[in-house]
């Protein structure tokens, strides 16, 4: 005895299945480039400098997100010698920093 299956709840369930799949595979995808991601930061930053971006990330994420991809672009481009001490990186946080901030000054006549 079989039980008759409506083709919409069919396709439903296809739909359904499909969306799980291409979720499961977007989320792997993401996994292996944070893999990779740390891998590479792993070669491009001693000991010291990647605990300071640990403790730059929970202060600030999206500056250490921002960070760690122009860290790997000037390593890839051998902009710089391997590997970054942590007073390396001090440098350059500040040369970030200095860039995002812009001074205002008020003169009053």
């Amino acid at each position: 005895m079989t039980i008759p299956i409506d083709e919409d709840e069919l396709e439903k369930i296809r739909m359904k299945k499909m969306m799980e799949l291409q979720q499961k595979a977007a989320e792997e995808e993401k996994r292996k480039r944070e893999e990779e991601k740390t891998a590479a930061l792993r070669i491009i930053l001693t000991p010291e400098a990647r605990q300071r971006l640990a403790n730059l990330r929970l202060v600030r994420p999206e500056l250490v997100e921002q960070l760690e991809e122009h860290l790997i672009r000037i390593a890839q481009t051998g902009r710089i010698n391997l590997p970054i001490t942590d007073e390396i990186l001090k440098e350059i946080l500040k040369k970030l920093d200095s860039e995002r901030r812009r001074e205002i000054r008020i003169i009053r006549k």
